[in-house]
């Protein structure tokens, strides 16, 4: 039969087939770009610009090593940052805790009140808006949904929706591998924040389809203008709207700004981070990710993420009614009114499967781990002949059910007392042991099988049905 062509498969993956439209913005090369350019559908294409940039990366290193490769010294640390999520990540909420804890900008009641509904406006956006619609697909929603997000999660300082959606998408095809974005083998620093500040390798570029996002004029016109609205929906918004109700511009811009944005990020960042770290893993345990509910209080529902990899389109990051997920609330209210629509769930039959194999595979690790005696196809096969012989040199053995049992060690511990199971040696107890005398308990099963020696030739198919209760299969030889 045909064998899937792997490489045409990979090109396929990455949307490397598509004349797919470039979309850029104006902040140079600090953001992977060197004009602003306008989106033209005949001759521009972001995938043969990118592929054109991985190309000439790899000439680049072919000889040379990248600075992630490089050790860390006096004269090329600066070399290892990435200046501009320095800045943004770190120096700007650094200069807002400053700014707060100096005493500089008091702290106002109101603004608290505000700050506190701005950060969910902007992570509410992230979860519900980047990552559940652009950059899985979970549902769909009509434009001013839509535009809301793109507006209010630029306030999140997180990059534009083309951005962080692919970004996400790589990281859900190549999760725990060297092509992960925050690959959380690294450690929980590096998937954290690390990742942002570091200079990536390039000989670890990896690419997903991003043709759905660059054909949505809402991610064309937030990725074309996302620094000025990044700015303004960030900071300038929340600082003239506190100035105008309160009077208060550096209390707005410090607190309702700067380290909203600061939390939100922060926030935000756990989802790589804890939720591959923390939790347990109910659906697959071959991967990092984790479920765990303190992931989801800070990331309005995002801790439910050992789900989120198996079932990712599902909008719904929990599914049980306790479990803490305002996102997946707002996608279906949103809904009732009309705004989005076609909200994807997984069957709960494959959700079950998931967590039924799951379980099974924890029960065969602790089974693994136990003495269930020895498996009857690697016993030995005696004849009635065998057997007296044997038993000339050992009587402390009895046949139960077509197995021959070595019982000597065990005549003084069996509860029924000791003249019990020396009127059994070397004779067949079948009948005695399944209920004749005593019905004895599962208990009682599992520790004869420990005392296993032979099969007797006659009765295998006896044998094989006794073990077949406690779920062994035997193939006769």
């Amino acid at each position: 039969m045909e064998q899937v062509d792997l490489v045409n498969a990979n090109v396929l993956a990455a949307g490397a087939n598509k004349k797919s439209v470039r979309v850029v913005n104006g902040l140079g090369s600090l953001m992977g770009s060197k004009q602003m350019a306008d989106v033209d559908f005949e001759n521009d294409s972001n995938m043969d610009y990118l592929l054109e940039q991985d190309k000439k990366e790899k000439e680049k290193y072919k000889n040379k090593r990248h600075i992630s490769e490089l050790p860390w010294t006096l004269n090329n640390w600066h070399l290892h940052l990435n200046w501009l999520n320095l800045i943004l990540v770190v120096a700007i909420p650094l200069y807002g805790v400053y700014m707060a804890l100096s005493g500089r900008v008091p702290l106002r009641h109101e603004i608290l009140i505000f700050s506190m509904i701005y950060y969910c406006i902007g992570g509410i956006s992230i979860t519900g808006g980047y990552h559940r619609l652009w950059a899985h697909r979970a549902y769909s929603a009509h434009w001013p949904l839509r535009l809301f997000f793109a507006v209010f999660g630029a306030a999140s300082v997180e990059g534009s929706i083309k951005w962080w959606s692919h970004s996400h998408r790589i990281h859900h095809r190549y999760t725990d591998t060297v092509r992960d974005p925050y690959d959380a083998r690294r450690g929980l620093w590096y998937s954290h924040m690390g990742w942002m500040l570091l200079q990536p390798n390039p000989k670890h570029r990896a690419r997903a389809d991003i043709a759905d996002l660059t054909d949505d004029w809402i991610v064309r016109w937030q990725h074309r203008n996302y620094i000025p609205l990044m700015l303004f929906s960030a900071f300038i918004l929340p600082a003239l709207f506190c100035h105008y109700m309160w009077n208060d511009f550096w209390g707005g811009l410090i607190y309702g700004g700067v380290l909203r944005v600061c939390a939100i990020q922060q926030a935000t960042f756990c989802i790589n981070s804890l939720a591959h770290y923390l939790g347990d893993q109910p659906f697959d345990d071959r991967r990092t990710p984790r479920d765990n509910w303190i992931t989801a209080l800070v990331t309005f529902g995002e801790g439910y993420h050992n789900f989120h990899h198996e079932f990712p389109t599902d909008y719904r990051n929990a599914i049980k009614w306790y479990q803490y997920d305002p996102t997946k609330v707002l996608i279906y209210l949103t809904s009732l009114f009309g705004l989005s629509y076609d909200l994807k769930k997984f069957s709960q039959n494959a959700i079950q499967q998931g967590l039924v194999q799951q379980q099974q595979k924890k029960l065969d690790r602790t089974r693994s781990k136990l003495n269930w005696g020895s498996p009857l196809s690697k016993l030995p096969v005696w004849d009635k002949d065998e057997f007296m012989e044997k038993l000339k040199s050992n009587n402390g053995l009895v046949v139960i059910s077509g197995i021959v049992h070595d019982v000597s060690g065990y005549i003084t511990e069996h509860p029924g007392g000791e003249t019990l199971i020396q009127a059994s040696l070397g004779k067949d107890a079948t009948k005695a042991f399944n209920g004749g005398v005593y019905l004895h308990s599962n208990a009682a099963h599992n520790i004869l099988a420990t005392m296993r020696i032979a099969v007797v030739k006659d009765n295998v198919d006896q044998a094989a049905k006794f073990a077949a209760r406690r779920g062994e299969v035997y193939e006769k030889k």
